[in-house]
């Protein structure tokens, strides 16, 4: 059943064997058996694509419904049901996760010795559920799902450039000014070719299209290169609060700042909750809010 779980998850016989470490001959063979059991074809398979039948996506369903039960059951007969323990799987943004999770992360499992914690620090977005993870830090507007979200904070998008830069070409007063200034980009998950403000006072927003002198793949690099005078640069508030702490950059048109953006914790709404994840929410909640609170009310050099 998982093996067929798999495969309707991710499509093709060997990205599911690759998934569930299973050797890929065998794999197929597993199905075939299955299939000859049921004495009824589950999978159309070609060479050039997979699909389910009627009679396997009625399976698939049934399956999933099991697989949870099992997984509660295996859960609940391990103690973690009645005791905090067992392995937790948290992802968040990297950034995020090595300033602000990490902390929370040590001081959980020095009060928790029977739960271990593998942390998943990555800028994609990870599907919980393919991927087997427990909770996930995600920073922005949540799609509609049937995950159950917990807001820790919200969080500024600013706009910083170096003291140097600022001396040399002036402070820009609206967003469109921008267009006469180097910038840098930091390359996202999703990239989008403009920047977006809102207009003072209003709900309006306005888009500038950026054409990056320098585009780089992680926050760190960008605040490095507007710290030397690469460019003006968008980041979150918290990729930016040292350098601002420090001087070293400045914030400008913070009066066109777009809509503050939220922070959740998110986790898979399965039945019952093994008590390693509500130890961890209980934990984690407080300590983050008062970490996004305090980044909030940090000194920083606004222009």
């Amino acid at each position: 059943m998982s093996m067929l779980v798999a495969v309707a998850d991710k499509g093709s016989f060997s990205a599911a064997a690759r998934a569930l470490k299973i050797p890929l001959a065998t794999f197929s063979r597993r199905i075939s058996d299955l299939e000859a059991h049921l004495g009824t074809r589950l999978l159309f398979r070609t060479t050039r694509k997979l699909a389910l039948t009627d009679a396997g996506q009625a399976y698939v369903l049934a399956a999933r419904r099991i697989l949870d039960e099992v997984e509660s059951a295996e859960r609940e007969a391990a103690g973690e049901f009645s005791t905090p323990k067992g392995e937790l799987v948290v992802t968040a943004p990297v950034f995020f996760g090595r300033l602000h999770l990490l902390p929370v992360v040590t001081d959980f499992l020095a009060m928790y010795p029977e739960i271990n914690l593998r942390l998943i620090l990555t800028d994609r977005n990870i599907d919980l559920i393919d991927d087997h993870v427990d909770m996930a830090v995600r920073i922005g507007k949540l799609p509609d799902s049937s995950m159950v979200a917990t807001q820790v904070g919200v969080m500024r998008t600013v706009t910083c450039a170096s003291p140097a830069l600022l001396a040399a070409h002036g402070a820009p007063r609206q967003p469109d000014d921008l267009l006469k200034y180097p910038c840098v980009a930091a390359i996202t998950p999703m990239p989008v070719p403009y920047w977006r403000f809102r207009l003072p006072g209003s709900r309006t927003t306005h888009e500038v299209s950026i054409l990056p002198r320098l585009a780089v793949t992680t926050p760190e690099a960008a605040v490095l290169a507007a710290i030397r005078g690469a460019g003006v640069t968008r980041l979150l508030h918290y990729q930016v609060a040292d350098a601002l702490r420090d001087g070293e950059l400045q914030i400008v048109l913070e009066s066109y700042e777009p809509e503050l953006v939220p922070v959740h914790l998110l986790h898979a709404a399965r039945g019952q909750m093994p008590l390693k994840l509500r130890s961890f929410i209980d934990f984690a909640v407080p300590r983050l809010r008062e970490a996004l609170i305090h980044l909030s009310r940090a000194p920083q050099c606004v222009n």
